[in-house]
């Protein structure tokens, strides 16, 4: 398995580089968003080109290509002709004459590093000797629909919203938007966790657990919730929207009195 996780990294120290590039030429490094979900695809066709496949390493590459094919739409759609995330544009400012070797280290490289984190079940089902189909395969299978439903119709729902809203403090708090203030962070985690569930009963499964209790930890202490909310702190309908809304678990909203 360690050969195969080396030959991984090598291959998204690759990729990642390749967009680094890209980001300098178009001069915008939220191409990284891009990349996020279109990596997990190169991933799955790397192993897929390198070892031998079979029936459970086959669905598990396609199950990452439509989740990473779908992201990477979902976020280029939304980008397309606007300035660059805000994200993005904070940290060119704050990292100033640094900003390309910070760029390629703290955007890039580390991005990579989680890639290859989270795309261990990948890795790990890539030299699984043979398929096995148990409840855990077909669990886990529908803990990664759940999810993935969640994370589309929440981009869907959101995308909507954006596009006919009237004032641009305007908050989303309808559909799944109603039970929580983040159903596309819910949904990748839940269907990370599904992978890991699928590949749980195979060699080095157990190892694969890295993989979502990274995700999670990153989308709800780190790089999602904290860094998206931080934006609204000033906006009072958010703040009451907050109040109300479960951060993360779909809740029924507490009433306001």
């Amino acid at each position: 398995m360690l050969a195969t996780i080396l030959q991984t990294a090598l291959f998204i120290f690759c990729y990642v580089s390749g967009w680094f590039i890209v980001s300098l030429i178009k001069q915008r490094n939220d191409v990284a968003d891009i990349a996020w979900g279109l990596g997990f695809v190169a991933i799955a066709f790397f192993l897929f080109l390198t070892k031998s496949p079979t029936v459970q390493s086959v669905m598990l590459y396609l199950l990452n290509a439509i989740w990473g094919i779908r992201l990477a739409l979902h976020i280029g759609l939304r980008s397309k002709g606007k300035p660059e995330d805000f994200r993005y544009k904070k940290w060119r400012e704050e990292w100033g004459k640094s900003f390309v070797l910070r760029s390629y280290l703290q955007v890039y490289l580390l991005q990579g590093f989680f890639m290859l984190i989270i795309s261990i079940p990948i890795i790990v089902v890539s030299i699984a000797p043979a398929p096995i189909f148990n409840i855990y395969a077909y669990a886990g299978f529908f803990i990664w629909l759940i999810g993935f439903a969640f994370e589309a119709i929440g981009d869907y729902q959101l995308m909507i919203f954006v596009k006919h809203k009237k004032n641009k403090s305007d908050i989303m708090q309808t559909g799944l938007w109603k039970f929580t203030r983040h159903p596309n962070y819910f949904g990748e985690v839940i269907l990370w966790w599904g992978i890991f569930i699928m590949v749980l009963p195979l060699q080095y499964g157990i190892w694969a657990i890295i993989s979502p209790i990274t995700i999670s930890y990153l989308l709800l202490y780190v790089s999602g919730i904290p860094m998206l909310e931080a934006k609204y702190k000033h906006n009072e309908q958010f703040q009451d929207y907050k109040k109300r809304t479960s951060a993360f678990f779909p809740m029924i909203p507490k009433r306001q009195f």
